[in-house]
């Protein structure tokens, strides 16, 4: 199990509708990861199986979209996950060790949107 690494996305505006679904298919299709993942597919999600790296149903959290050609954090994609990590869209079945990770993953892309991940919020 593994957290990927933090790409430092660009950020797609805030008010940007986020639809996961046609995201997937316009990330596999970017990536060329038409028939099985690849590190550029990787890229665009928080968590994945590494011992299942070669099936797509090993990523988890997408929280990035194509956009103009280039692939870009999507601030309503990065509110979904943290959404899953809270527990309020039925939660994620992720290893305990990884949840902190990814939380820190996710915090960082808040952090660059000038915002407090929601599990920090006092509020």
């Amino acid at each position: 199990m593994s957290v990927t690494a933090f790409q430092d996305l660009p950020m797609a505006d805030r008010d940007r509708e986020w639809d996961g679904g046609a995201a997937e298919k316009r990330v596999r299709s970017w990536a060329d990861a038409t028939d099985e993942p690849n590190e550029k597919y990787r890229n665009a999600h928080v968590w994945y199986d590494k011992e299942n790296k070669d099936n797509f149903t090993a990523y988890k959290l997408l929280i990035a979209d194509v956009i103009d050609g280039d692939l870009r954090a999507v601030p309503r994609g990065v509110f979904a996950a943290a959404a899953v990590m809270q527990g309020s869209r039925g939660g994620v079945d992720l290893p305990e060790k990884d949840i902190d990770p990814v939380k820190s993953h996710l915090a960082k892309y808040y952090n660059k949107m000038d915002d407090t991940p929601p599990w920090e919020d006092d509020g």
